[in-house]
């Protein structure tokens, strides 16, 4: 059996109070035993023991026992020890096992398997003791007078002492809150809002106490450390099934991390592209050895039990609807500003609802207002909002998000739906990429502001595209989509790639190591990987081997181009200006940046843009590196503008806009056809879009599957709302529908000329 040093106090002229954490006979036994046999030779002149099981009832502490104790000389130290039991395994990546599950935590053996443990491997017993404090020094940090409550702290400080020495051992990620319900209720604040609520309502105190105590129970996470190690391990298992075990991720912004979730209050706000990111954000959390995250999610995913399982490994699941209920959100917000207080990671899916399209969705404000709140009540300034984006090499829902789009129905969770989505994983899909943007900071939280909660919001999605890299599945889809329908062959893919990466590298946009030399092993089984899914389709019986996308694949794989689409929009604004201002005859330059504003306006509801002026220097900043000139030569040149293009390369715009110029194109069609006198509401939008896409792609006036969207078709609409073109109106009301429609079949046709002026110089 391994020991920690003596827990007898140096001094031994003070009396000392040890606190034996333990919870049956051989714990007690072992602990007595070490006590005895490290006994100083001078001992104190009194000694107590108290017997006081804290880690297996962390909830519910009998304090009772310690009263008789704390009566005594004011310079009693008070020393907590306990025994911490191994595993028998690594400790740094426990696995339980199935027998773990029926027979308990291995970690907190009962009476019987300890014993056992004892007579075969003692060596997986290791006593520990916590730092010790005097009774006075205790008192000093305790206010008021009932001796009960005041047991009830040095029980909860002992547990705590030991909690740490613990997890110098295990690790820091098994620092984990505990009685956070009974810490909540003894809070004055917890005390007046709840008084406050009861004027409100009429409600009785009694009554609303009673229902506190079901929401306690309901929304509370109840981490421990075995549940913690099923879910660590439950994680792995379900990443590496498709997945290459090991997580992407730069080292060194995971040890700012690290520094920044333990001194400040934290938030982990990550990208949501499928049901594997939540496992991905656990798992990268939990093997570098950070305290427990809490995963907030919907109650929806409470389900058998990994609800259970999720619950005591750090998850909190929300109801979908509290509006009306003042008490849980009471709660909510108290609950959440206490682990905030306790520097508690929280974390949860920016876009609230996975991208069915790839590229981010606009956020979700309910959970982040709420933390705000909690965080500005509890008085924690300086709310650190972290980015987490997360990518893929390939995405097992992609398919089923295309479904989705063309107008199928979503299949609702239940443990029978996620036991056959775990199954459909197994099939190689590559690598997990993980990358941390820089926080965004709220120094003053604001108070019923949502305008600044979008812009901090809409902060956040900056910066999270920013560190977003661009991986060979959204290189490769990007390029094949931007030629199509034409093949490439080997070597015109392989110049293009080296185009749009010499492009990237020189503005600082960063892509996957796959791209280097070393790692040319991953990015060949990988373009293996994408020719067995069907998505890149290759012909090598020709004199050439040539590459392209079948057309059903199309909209599969515009999904994973629109994963790092936002590094190309500013460029792909440019190209078509650049085109619109070269059709000009004169005020060229006045043109180019009345073309490129309106397609930022065009596409606002689509895109993350930087403000406004910010644009415009982008845009300048894109156009400078060609020609610093450019400016004065495009007012004076009319063949300026062309020639200019044809140094352009890479073109992006059709790569990247092709689908939402086709879809809004569509939505503008619908409206152009309609009387002047009818309104157009969202759904019936929606249902006509899907409709005429459908029509338009058979006719080809479309020209690809993956510009028929649901979502495509909805911010269509919110565009056109905006323009004030949904409601009934007059002549003219029809004569701007038809303008609009006009526009976007102009914007198509100029697409379909950078897809020209971008074909290989050597095309037939």
């Amino acid at each position: 059996m391994s020991t920690a040093p003596t827990p007898w106090p140096a001094d031994t002229a003070a009396p000392v109070l040890f606190i034996i954490d333990a919870s049956h006979r051989p714990e007690r036994q072992l602990l007595g035993q070490w006590l005895d046999s490290t006994r100083p030779e001078q001992p104190p002149a009194t000694t107590h023991r108290v017997v006081l099981p804290i880690a297996t009832r962390q909830e519910a502490i009998d304090e009772i026992s310690l009263l008789p104790f704390l009566q005594g000389d004011p310079d009693t130290i008070v020393v907590p020890i306990r025994v911490v039991w191994g595993d028998g395994r690594d400790g740094s990546r426990p696995t339980p096992r199935l027998r773990d599950l029926l027979r308990g935590n291995v970690r907190r053996p009962g009476a019987s398997r300890a014993a056992r443990i004892l007579r075969k491997t003692p060596d997986r017993a290791t006593n520990i003791a916590g730092a010790s404090a005097t009774l006075a020094a205790l008192r000093a940090r305790w206010s008021g007078d009932d001796e009960t409550a005041f047991a009830r702290f040095v029980a909860n400080q002992a547990g705590l002492a030991l909690d740490i020495a613990e997890r110098q051992q295990r690790g820091g990620r098994y620092k984990v809150p505990r009685r956070v319900a009974q810490n909540l209720r003894r809070r004055s604040a917890f005390q007046e809002a709840l008084t406050q609520i009861a004027e409100d309502t009429g409600e009785s105190v009694e009554a609303l106490n009673e229902r506190a105590e079901e929401i306690f129970k309901e929304l509370i996470a109840i981490p421990r450390t075995f549940w913690q190690d099923v879910m660590a391990a439950f994680n792995r298992k379900v990443i590496s099934m498709g997945y290459e075990p090991e997580i992407v991720i730069d080292k060194q912004r995971l040890e700012t991390l690290r520094e920044t979730v333990r001194t400040r209050p934290s938030v982990l706000l990550w990208t949501h592209k499928t049901h594997i990111d939540g496992f991905a954000v656990y798992s990268m959390l939990f093997e570098n050895d950070f305290p427990v995250p809490h995963l907030l999610g919907g109650v929806n995913m409470a389900f058998g039990g990994l609800g259970y399982a999720a619950r005591r490994s750090g998850g909190i699941f929300i109801r979908r609807s509290f509006q009306d209920d003042l008490l849980y959100k009471m709660i909510l917000r108290q609950y959440l500003g206490y682990l905030l207080e306790k520097r508690f990671p929280l974390t949860w899916a920016f876009e609230g609802t996975r991208s069915r399209v790839g590229k981010l969705m606009p956020p979700r404000y309910g959970i982040l207002k709420y933390v705000a709140e909690a965080a500005r009540a509890s008085g924690d300034d300086n709310l650190r909002i972290i980015p987490i984006a997360l990518n893929y090499d390939l995405i097992r829902d992609v398919r089923d998000y295309v479904k989705e789009q063309g107008g199928g129905v979503k299949q609702p969770e239940s443990l029978r739906w996620f036991i056959g989505y775990v199954r459909g994983l197994r099939q190689p899909l590559g690598k997990i990429y993980i990358d941390v943007g820089e926080p965004v900071i709220l120094r003053d939280v604001p108070e019923e502001d949502d305008l600044a909660l979008k812009k901090i919001a809409f902060q956040v999605g900056v910066e999270t595209n920013r560190v977003t890299p661009i991986t060979v599945t959204s290189l490769v889809t990007t390029i094949l989509l931007g030629a199509a329908p034409r093949a490439l062959t080997r070597l015109e893919l392989g110049k293009e790639m080296l185009r749009y990466l010499s492009w990237a590298r020189a503005r600082d946009i960063p892509v996957t190591d796959d791209f280097e030399r070393d790692q040319m092993d991953h990015f060949n089984d990988l373009a293996q990987v994408l020719n067995s899914h069907g998505l890149v389709q290759h012909f090598d019986d020709g004199p050439d081997t040539v590459y392209a996308l079948a057309p059903e694949q199309h909209p599969v794989a515009s999904y994973y181009r629109n994963t790092t689409i936002h590094h190309f929009v500013v460029k792909a604004f440019t190209e078509l200006a650049l085109l619109r201002a070269g059709d000009a005859e004169s005020n060229r330059l006045e043109i180019f940046w009345s073309a490129a504003e309106r397609l930022r306006d065009l596409f606002k509801f689509e895109f993350f843009y930087a403000p406004r002026e910010a644009f415009r220097d982008e845009v300048v900043a894109e156009m400078d590196r060609y020609d610093a000139a450019w400016q004065t030569r495009l007012d004076e040149d009319p063949a300026y503008a062309a020639d200019l293009l044809r140094r352009f390369r890479p073109l992006v715009a059709r790569a990247a806009l092709l689908p939402f110029v086709e879809a809004y194109r569509v939505v503008a069609n619908v409206l152009s056809r309609l009387p002047a006198d009818e309104d157009l509401t969202a759904a019936d939008c929606l249902e006509r879009s899907l409709a005429l896409g459908r029509q338009a792609y058979l006719q080809r006036r479309i020209s690809t599957e993956a510009s028929i969207g649901k979502l495509f078709f909805e911010n269509g609409y919110r565009l056109v709302d905006n323009l004030e073109l949904t409601q009934a109106g007059d002549a003219e009301l029809t004569a701007r529908r038809e303008a609009l429609s006009r526009e976007f079949r102009q914007l198509a046709n100029r697409l379909e000329r950078l897809r020209v002026l971008a074909l290989p110089e050597d095309a037939w």
